[in-house]
């Protein structure tokens, strides 16, 4: 009894043990091709039958030969290249400010308890929100899609720098002060190493939300 029940707990061990086989990389890429297929089939299909008005849901067919006509035409890569530099500007802009002020509002308890209702009530706003206001401000300009960009990918990072700064360890700031080590060296040294993967975790976030 005691041998077969030794040999059961070897052997669940050694299938704990063993790594789960991963399907082969072209069997893969296969399951992607056929998801795609059947996406756009059942897109084709659904406009087919009109279960939407064609005016808001046009065939798989027909969208896709309208892009390769797109693809095709100088207009549709300026427009792209503008949306490109859009976002990445304002991605960069909304990165740098939301860590410049997390870290000043994370490292200041006064300043974080000042600002924390003020920031709970802007960060659900969504960015299509101030789409009106950006156009009475800017007009129908860069300017204002910067605005629009900039909104919401900063409340992604700021929050997020706050929780980095948040979690820096009691224990290292006491000794980093007792070391004699000012504000400026302990935002360098040891806030923001800390900061760090909760930043590219808001960076990660951010990048999404400015497509959107």
């Amino acid at each position: 009894m005691m041998a077969s029940l030794t040999g059961s707990i070897a052997r669940s061990r050694t299938a704990v043990s063993r790594p789960a086989r991963r399907a082969p990389a072209g069997r893969r890429r296969a399951l992607g091709l056929v998801g795609i297929g059947g996406f756009l089939l059942a897109w084709e299909v659904v406009a087919l039958l009109e279960v939407v008005s064609r005016t808001y849901l046009p065939t798989a067919s027909t969208t896709l030969l309208r892009l390769g006509r797109e693809l095709t035409t100088p207009d549709f890569w300026v427009t792209l290249g503008d949306t490109v530099i859009t976002w990445s500007a304002g991605l960069g802009i909304a990165v740098v400010a939301a860590i410049a002020l997390g870290a000043v509002v994370g490292l200041v308890p006064f300043l974080e308890r000042a600002t924390h209702s003020s920031v709970e009530f802007l960060r659900p706003i969504p960015s299509v929100a101030i789409i009106p206001l950006a156009v009475l401000v800017a007009g129908l300009s860069r300017e204002a899609a910067l605005m629009v960009v900039v909104y919401a990918p900063f409340w992604q990072v700021f929050v997020q720098v706050l929780h980095g700064v948040a979690d820096v360890d009691p224990v290292a700031r006491d000794t980093a002060r007792s070391y004699g080590l000012g504000r400026l060296d302990r935002l360098r040294h040891l806030v923001l190493p800390t900061a760090l993967p909760y930043v590219i975790t808001g960076f990660r976030l951010a990048a999404s939300v400015a497509w959107s």
